[in-house]
């Protein structure tokens, strides 16, 4: 392919970051009555549930559930490899969250996004029909922080061999841009927290997580893979994204989780020594997926899917990923702690650390 397809598919793919109904498998939820749950309180199957943006629908895991993948402009690319399929907490996992959603479109809000409504509404549902002991949202992103157009910049950038990289006006920004997100988010715990509440519970009786974000990108590339078709960014850009861009991000939901009164698990640092491009040629050990151009989207989205579509999944934890999360999520949740972060321990693999 020649390198300037190959530098157009790089920005293309990145403006696709962005970051249901149950999977495929699943057994779908008991509809509700009006007046409250169809069956008794004791009788319904547990349940954990997901809500929020791209990185924990599922993005970049594939494997995409019908109606999701395209199909009459629905893009939320929800999938059975997310991570709160790979959790062990309930009988049942339910994934509401869906790609490029903001702090809105989790709320209770009359809203719509790729041909779906309101997250927290499709809760009230959910809760009703099962006895949902968890909930784990990760969203934010897609709002003030604007992380697509950020990492666009920053290819952008470094696709101009004599400019300078995008660290320098980020460093500027970031803290403000995360300081206007914080509130949208607080408002969606607080309408999760609301949901339920229609559906019957009481405070205290299930778990709301917040979650940050693993940082996609290193400043530890491969070097055969730093270029258009992996990781076409500055090594600096790349190091202040990972190093300073993305704990910020960590310590703004630390607030919103502090002055919500819910748990916080800091993912910031857990995709350290697997993001993309810092494995070998094949992406061995790599937990995060490189630019990544799907050309088959178009047979479930037709000319919808030409564009950002054919390469959303650029830039998402890959399955392997989304499973090491879903461990992680497992052992906070069960720990009973208020507060954790997800590191890679000596066993290689993903553990919630006090």
């Amino acid at each position: 392919m020649p390198s300037t397809r190959l530098l157009g598919l790089a920005v293309a793919a990145v403006a696709a970051l962005g970051l249901a109904v149950p999977p495929a498998g699943a057994t779908p939820p008991v509809p509700a009555g009006p007046s409250g749950p169809a069956i008794g309180l004791d009788d319904r199957p547990t349940a954990v549930v997901s809500l929020g943006d791209s990185a924990i629908s599922g993005e970049g895991a594939g494997d995409y559930e019908p109606g999701t993948r395209g199909e009459n402009g629905d893009w939320c690319h929800r999938s059975p490899n997310a991570l709160i399929h790979k959790t062990a907490l309930a009988q049942r996992t339910v994934n509401l969250a869906c790609s490029g959603a903001n702090a809105a479109n989790v709320s209770l809000a009359d809203t719509t996004h790729y041909t779906e409504g309101s997250q927290a509404r499709r809760l009230i549902e959910v809760a009703r029909a099962n006895r949902v002991t968890a909930v784990v949202l990760q969203v934010g992103a897609n709002d003030d922080p604007a992380f697509t157009d950020s990492i666009v910049g920053c290819i952008k950038k470094w696709l101009n061999p004599f400019g300078s990289g995008c660290a320098a006006t980020l460093r500027t920004q970031w803290p403000q841009r995360l300081a206007a997100m914080a509130p949208k988010v607080e408002v969606a715990v607080n309408d999760i927290k609301s949901a339920l509440r229609q559906a019957g519970y009481a405070d205290g009786s299930y778990r709301v997580v917040v979650t940050s974000y693993a940082s996609p990108v290193t400043e530890k590339m491969d070097e055969i893979a730093h270029g258009p078709q992996g990781c076409p960014l500055r090594l600096a850009d790349a190091a202040y994204g990972r190093t300073e861009a993305v704990p910020q991000f960590g310590d703004a939901f630390r607030g919103v989780a502090a002055r919500t009164g819910v748990s916080f698990l800091d993912f910031s640092r857990a995709t350290e020594g697997h993001e993309a491009c810092s494995g070998n040629a094949d992406k061995s050990g790599e937990w995060q997926n490189r630019i990544t151009v799907d050309p088959y989207a178009w047979a479930y989205g037709g000319l919808d899917a030409v564009g950002i579509h054919m390469a959303q999944q650029s830039f998402h934890p890959n399955a392997t990923g989304h499973a090491q999360l879903g461990r992680c999520v497992t052992e906070f949740v069960t720990s009973g702690s208020q507060s954790a972060r997800c590191l890679v321990g000596a066993d290689g693999n993903l553990h919630a650390v006090a």
